[in-house]
């Protein structure tokens, strides 16, 4: 084959390299498991944050009627002090003082066992949190290890994707300007390596196997003739 073809053999194979290593670049996450430990852990928060809420909704109905309580508690001591202190109010008036500072007893006893349920309510919570972050641990653990592993084996796959990309760059501008822009549109359009090898009957790039009189027409062909397969359209030079 002639010296031109040979190079566009080049420029495709480091095109599939590039290709590959991209993927792999791309599937590090799942293959390594770290996806489905990122998803696991994200299912987890969301059931932290889910119970963290239902204990806060406890807390702030606990805060509330505590806040009521020490304010029945104040107005009720108050009025007893009043009642104490009093001279020469009339027996209707300490009934009245007398009445109000019940009812007020009896509403903040009323809200003290509110709060007390709110109080009791939050333990099965508390208890699911700490469960919840018992088995957080580990896990945030392992996502640790493999974020890192990733990081690693990204850089490794990043330092061959920067030779493979710059020596396909060298090779590439050696080619005829007719010969690589044909080249060029054949590899987008097909997504990959725009050209194959024809190994036996069989395109390496579709692994189509060619009719044996087409075989013939390219094995026949002049060394420098640039000759497709008929399956995939790809430049297709016999070895």
């Amino acid at each position: 084959m002639s010296e031109a073809l040979e190079r566009l053999l080049v420029v495709g194979d480091l095109d599939t390299t590039i290709t590959q290593l991209t993927h792999r670049r791309a599937g590090l996450a799942d293959k390594s498991g770290l996806t489905a430990l990122e998803a696991s852990l994200v299912a987890l928060d969301a059931e932290t944050a889910n119970a963290a809420g239902q204990r806060a909704a406890l807390v702030a109905v606990q805060k509330d009627l505590e806040g009521q309580i020490a304010t029945l508690t104040e107005r009720r001591q108050g009025i007893e002090q009043r009642m104490y202190a009093a001279t020469g109010s009339s027996t209707r008036d300490l009934q009245a003082m007398s009445d109000e500072a019940r009812h007020l007893g009896e509403r903040a006893a009323e809200l003290e066992e509110q709060d007390l349920v709110a109080m009791v309510d939050q333990e099965p919570i508390d208890a699911e949190l700490a469960a919840l972050a018992i088995r957080r641990a580990p896990l945030a653990e392992q996502v640790v290890t493999l974020r890192e592993q990733v990081a690693l084996d990204g850089a490794e796959i990043d330092a061959e994707l920067a030779a493979a990309t710059a020596t396909r760059a060298a090779e590439a501008a050696q080619l005829p300007g007719p010969l690589a822009e044909r080249y060029e549109a054949l590899r987008t359009r097909l997504k990959g390596s725009g050209v194959a090898r024809l190994v036996g009957h069989r395109c390496a790039g579709c692994h189509l196997e060619l009719a044996p009189v087409e075989v013939a027409r390219i094995r026949e062909a002049s060394p420098d003739a640039v000759v497709t397969c008929d399956q995939c359209g790809r430049i297709l030079i016999p070895t």
